[in-house]
């Protein structure tokens, strides 16, 4: 038997298999993010010919993932997150669930003809992906297998396998599982999103998914100086090279120390930051959250810290009966607490559904902040004192 043929084409140290299997599943990666997910499902950024049709090829060769079920998919969980509609959400099916078995919910949400319909527009239909990357989305990976062998023979058929591994349980597990499970948040958005790491590298920036949540359509993920995004970087060269646009990346806030009264500028800059309004919210009443349920608990009154912050990340009718009713009865021993939740109700209430005006609804901004700051609770005036700053940068 002719070992040199079994060996492939190339014989490297085990350092250099590593580092082309990390420098392929890496590119992978590339694809996903900018390609698939900043590109096609959110628009946050454009791409010449050239660069989308390389990550549409490396995508079918090392994936097999179809563009058009991929972006229906994902843009079908921003429309029902977190709800029994949403393809893989671990808040419904659990986090064992989505983290070792994401493959087979996508593949089944893959198969729902009217997830394709309605959220799949926008999708490459030419030729090439018709007859070959959707019709013959498996051809792809057999023939990575192949040549995987043919460059380093037996070997190689454990890098294509680490391949076929990587997406699934980073992309379909890590980010849609422990991204809506564990982790930090810079924002609140409505649903359970997370910050795995602060250091978008892994996952080529996916890490950062919370800050993506608030802000869905924005090219960068990053958001706070000590973030970093990875895939961020990659679109800048992308962009100095002529092979991609940018359209749109997270609003910034300024705040007008001269203001103060509310405007309509006001008004605009807090629901473009609604969640970060609530983050900030919930983060400058902490102190005063646990100081009153410390005066509580010396009142024999059970209450747990835990919940309370929890209830301030939540709307009313998002927590289950009996939580409710916990709530009310604290509420009721309470002015402190009753104040601070009844605000927060009525802060997010301005960028929710209403007919009315922009004019009505400035006044019931100013009119938030008066009582506010006219509650007696030393936290909460001075964050209305900073939100009457607010402006769009």
């Amino acid at each position: 038997m002719d070992t040199g043929v079994l060996s492939g084409f190339f014989d490297l140290p085990w350092w250099g298999y590593a580092v082309y299997a990390l420098a392929v599943t890496h590119i992978t990666i590339v694809a996903v993010t900018i390609y698939l997910h900043r590109h096609s499902a959110h628009r946050a950024l454009d791409l010449h010919p050239v660069s989308s049709h390389f990550f549409r090829f490396w995508l079918w060769l090392t994936t097999g993932m179809v563009t058009k079920e991929w972006t229906a998919i994902h843009r079908k969980h921003h429309a029902k997150c977190e709800t029994p509609e949403d393809p893989h959400s671990p808040q419904i099916f659990g986090i064992r669930k989505v983290l070792f078995q994401g493959t087979e919910l996508y593949r089944k949400e893959s198969l729902n003809k009217e997830t394709l319909e309605r959220y799949g527009h926008g999708t490459p239909e030419d030729w090439i992906e018709r007859n070959l990357y959707t019709r013959h989305s498996v051809r792809g990976i057999a023939l990575l297998f192949i040549l995987n062998f043919a460059l380093f023979g037996f070997i190689g058929i454990t890098i294509w396998a680490v391949q076929m591994i990587w997406i699934p349980f980073f992309a379909a597990g890590v980010i849609n599982g422990i991204g809506h499970y564990w982790g930090y948040r810079n924002f609140q958005p409505e649903d359970a999103s997370t910050n795995i790491v602060p250091w978008g590298i892994l996952i080529g920036g996916e890490e950062l998914h919370n800050n993506h949540h608030a802000y869905a359509t924005s090219a960068r993920l990053s958001s706070r100086w000590y973030e970093f995004d990875i895939g961020w970087l990659y679109i800048r060269v992308l962009e100095t090279l002529g092979l991609a646009q940018v359209k749109k990346v997270a609003p910034k806030l300024k705040l007008d120390a001269a203001k103060e009264q509310c405007d309509l500028a006001t008004l605009q800059a807090v629901i473009t930051h609604r969640y970060e309004v609530v983050a900030k919210y919930a983060s400058s009443l902490r102190v005063t959250c646990a100081e009153e349920v410390r005066n509580l608990r010396a009142r024999a009154v059970s209450v747990d810290l835990a919940a309370i912050k929890r209830w301030l990340h939540l709307d009313s009718a998002a927590l289950p009966a009996v939580e409710r009713a916990k709530l009310d009865e604290v509420l009721s021993a309470s002015r402190v607490l009753n104040t601070v939740y009844t605000m927060r109700q009525e802060l997010t209430a301005l960028w929710q559904r209403s007919t009315a005006s922009k004019e009505e609804l400035v006044r019931r901004l100013d009119d938030w902040c008066r009582r506010a700051e006219a509650s007696g609770i030393e936290a909460l005036q001075q964050f209305s004192r900073t939100l009457r700053c607010y402006a769009v940068a």
